[in-house]
């Protein structure tokens, strides 16, 4: 398949997907959330790949949504296209029946760590930058990622995370469980590589087998959550703290908000 916003390889029961927009740093639009949503659902139908890798080009996995897509996608309408893809692509991303990695290099964050959160495995580069930062423009995280927030690290800890919408580095994550490995600059695509070559010369068939029971327990638990998020989501976009978060983005400055 054809796309414009993401790289998709296939070769040896693997398969490797590239977040293409580093002019944009591989901020998420509606294309892409579209072509996500096409490829995750192609490649459930795809018996041949036992292992995905989600990678970015560029200079960082992904920075989350495309803030210009948040300025323009005021119409209500609008609004519901892109939540149904993001829906649509985060529910046939946790039933994929393959390994799932995250290959994290520069930053994730935002929408961006909602997918990589979403990986069986992540594994970040030492000098990468970790944060589910929806708080700081006045929004709820989104993608599930409430949802793969607490499968990591529980409850308690995924409320304190989300409100404080902190940076993290590396060695911060893999203490709290957001991640799993840890690799040198400029050696994450080997370690990957080393992992997927150990998942792949193991009895694979029993590992995925697990993933499909753990996961089939949860399907409708992350569609409530995904509903939820996106009224939530729908509520706080109207509010004068998103409106003043967007703009001291845009302008670099600190944010003024005042609870409305």
């Amino acid at each position: 398949m054809a796309y414009e916003t993401i790289k998709v390889e296939i070769a040896d029961r693997r398969a490797t997907l590239t977040l293409n927009r580093p002019e944009s740093a591989n901020t998420l639009n509606l294309l892409m959330m579209q072509e996500l949503a096409d490829c995750f659902e192609f490649l459930k139908d795809n018996p041949e790949v036992q292992i995905l890798v989600i990678k970015g080009e560029g200079k960082v996995f992904s920075a989350g949504g495309d803030i210009k897509m948040m300025l323009t996608s005021a119409d209500p309408v609008d609004f519901e296209i892109v939540m149904g893809y993001l829906s649509r692509m985060m529910l046939a991303f946790y039933q994929l029946s393959m390994v799932t990695i995250a290959q994290i290099h520069g930053a994730a964050a935002g929408l961006g760590f909602s997918i990589a959160l979403g990986c069986d495995v992540i594994v970040a580069e030492e000098k990468s930058k970790l944060a589910m930062n929806f708080i700081g423009v006045g929004l709820v995280p989104d993608g599930g990622g409430h949802f793969f927030m607490k499968e990591r690290v529980g409850v308690p800890k995924a409320k304190q995370m989300i409100w404080q919408g902190s940076i993290m580095e590396p060695s911060e994550a893999l203490e709290a469980g957001l991640i799993d490995y840890i690799a040198e600059e400029n050696e994450v695509e080997a370690m990957v590589d080393q992992l997927v070559g150990k998942f792949l010369s193991s009895p694979i068939l029993a590992v995925l087998e697990t993933k499909a029971i753990l996961h089939s327990q949860k399907i409708s638990e992350l569609q409530n959550v995904l509903k939820l998020e996106a009224e939530a989501q729908k509520r706080m976009r109207k509010t004068e703290d998103h409106l003043e978060g967007i703009k001291a983005f845009i302008e670099k400055r600190t944010q003024q908000f005042k609870g409305k």
